[in-house]
């Protein structure tokens, strides 16, 4: 017995020298599994830089390990060095991955330490500028009346434009009344709404506003629970919640992780340094300019991030199994 509490003393003492000399002079590596350059990296070296002031003597590092709708990078995370050197940024396919890929090597809440929300990107549906309707409760009417003979666009499998679709499709119980066409990226999904050749598509305000303040889309409502009434674009536009759709609220949120076993002691030097970082005015004005809502509620705590996770998972799970399309 003295053996044994010998042997715990010595892992306690060493975990402790650990958290003390965290993060000595090793980088702490976010991994971003996605390509550089999108919404996701953006806000990832916007936080790598805010933190960064918040945990002294760390040098944060961002690195892109892209591929398989973010299921390369969270693997890579999953199975990292539990040091607090390698953490995870990812947004709402931290949710949706475990339903749209069914044989994935990780498990979401069982294979990481969540260490607090990040931001909300509210969404938009809109619609190509040739389309009759002008408000909402046109726009669904048009649907309903035209069912079959539409099309709705997004981004690749498990985008945000994808899962957006799928959950407002879900809601409305038309999941047949339009026929779902994936492009390879945001881009050509809007270039081809915008000329045309689709019809719907729902996405980040981060890829939208500007297409609709020039009107080059038509925008019909957003997917808050709440009207955005202080947007300067998006405060004339409903929510889907209000305009009869129960309990809808999506936005596309991002989380930070980090790999199972991380000491306690490193997940709260970073999650305190996750909790600064959001109310850093720098960082606050970086996402307002996204379009992105810093997270201020509950949702920086590490058991109600996950708690908020494991409850968007059983959402999104829902509306994927009703579609029956899966990414493997």
């Amino acid at each position: 017995m003295k053996k044994w509490f010998a042997l715990a003393a010595l892992a306690a003492a060493a975990v402790g020298a650990h958290a003390q000399s965290f993060p000595g002079a090793k980088p702490i590596n976010i991994v971003v599994p996605f390509a550089a350059g999108g919404p996701t990296d953006r806000v990832a070296r916007d936080l790598a830089e805010a933190m960064r002031k918040y945990v002294p003597g760390s040098n944060f590092v961002v690195e892109n390990a892209a591929g398989a709708g973010g299921t390369i990078g969270a693997s890579k995370v999953a199975k990292a060095a539990p040091d607090g050197h390698t953490l995870l940024l990812f947004h709402i396919g931290m949710a949706a991955t475990p339903a749209l890929y069914r044989k994935i090597s990780y498990k979401p809440l069982e294979d990481f330490e969540f260490l607090g929300m990040v931001n909300d990107v509210p969404m938009t549906l809109i619609g190509k500028p040739q389309l009759p309707a002008n408000t909402y409760r046109d726009f669904e009417n048009y649907i309903r009346a035209n069912a079959g003979k539409l099309n709705i666009a997004h981004a690749g499998l498990g985008s945000a434009s994808h899962i957006c679709g799928l959950l407002w499709q879900s809601s409305l119980q038309s999941k047949d009344a339009m026929t779902t066409i994936p492009f390879g990226g945001t881009a050509p999904a809007m270039t081809a709404l915008i000329g045309g050749q689709v019809d719907v598509m729902c996405d980040q305000t981060t890829n939208t506003t500007q297409q609709i303040e020039s009107g080059r889309v038509k925008a019909f409502a957003v997917t808050t629970a709440k009207p955005l009434s202080n947007h300067p674009v998006l405060k004339h536009y409903p929510s889907l919640q209000e305009m009869g759709l129960k309990g809808f609220n999506l936005t596309i949120w991002h989380g930070l992780y980090a790999p199972k076993g991380t000491p306690a002691a490193v997940t709260k030097t970073l999650n305190d340094a996750l909790k600064k970082a959001l109310k850093d005015p720098e960082f606050v004005k970086k996402n307002e300019g996204l379009g992105a809502l810093v997270v201020n509620d509950k949702r920086v705590e590490p058991e109600e991030h996950k708690k908020f996770v494991a409850a968007e998972m059983v959402k999104i799970k829902a509306a994927v199994d009703a579609a029956g399309k899966y990414a493997d």
